[in-house]
């Protein structure tokens, strides 16, 4: 694939705690200029960026950001508040412990709830891999699909790994047919990324690529 190409995959990320204003709309302006997916960024900064991009770039924020414990009630709340401010995509973290505890009514109604919070934005459903054994990913891969969400997403990027291509072989050969795959956290390279494609990823969560085409570009100017 043309690098352009993989970039329409892209969802430019940005969530480190210390990230400024400068740095978001930074991140804006990238990805116009690259034409990526979306970008990806708190939700304090939604309703500026949202304001900024005026329609041109979708905004997707988090929810349940990064460990997933909040209650339903206050991801609810947050995806409403995010949806009010502008975004366009919604990427919530599931209450890993409740999986890990066999609660699987509880995450499929949590997930329900927030989409109906969502109605006809995108959700993705993170579920944080590294944290899972192969049986919890086949689990939570039935779970999203039931609960209609767009996308399963494998990973915050702020645990102990992040996506795989095993993961995403796993997603594409267990989830319904109407939902997506997003791989996030550790897509290092252009090869990475259409290895992660081919396997069966429609989104690719971050920044890595969007750095190397600057770096490509700032040594084509020597």
């Amino acid at each position: 694939m043309e690098k352009n190409e993989i970039m329409k995959y892209v969802d430019h990320t940005l969530l480190l705690q210390g990230a400024t204003w400068d740095d978001i709309k930074g991140i804006c302006d990238d990805a116009l200029k690259y034409g990526t997916a979306s970008v990806c960024i708190p939700p304090s900064y939604v309703k500026r960026a949202a304001e900024y991009l005026d329609g041109r770039m979708a905004v997707c924020t988090v929810i349940g950001f990064p460990n997933g414990y909040n209650t339903t009630a206050v991801k609810c709340a947050e995806t409403a508040d995010a949806i009010a401010n502008g975004a366009d995509e919604i990427d919530m973290v599931i209450n890993i412990g409740d999986l890990k505890g066999g609660r699987y009514d509880a995450v499929l109604e949590e997930i329900k709830s927030i989409k109906a919070v969502c109605a006809e934005k995108i959700l993705k459903v993170i579920i944080e891999t590294c944290l899972l054994t192969d049986e919890e990913k086949i689990r939570m891969c039935k779970i999203v699909t039931e609960a209609g969400a767009d996308f399963i997403k494998t990973s915050t990027g702020f645990s102990t790994a992040g996506a795989t291509p095993a993961d995403i072989k796993l997603f594409a050969e267990n989830v319904g047919e109407n939902v997506k795959i997003k791989a996030a956290g550790g897509i290092k390279s252009f090869e990475d990324a259409e290895n992660f494609i081919a396997l069966g990823a429609t989104r690719l969560g971050t920044s890595r690529l969007v750095t190397l085409l600057k770096g490509e570009e700032g040594k084509s100017n020597y």
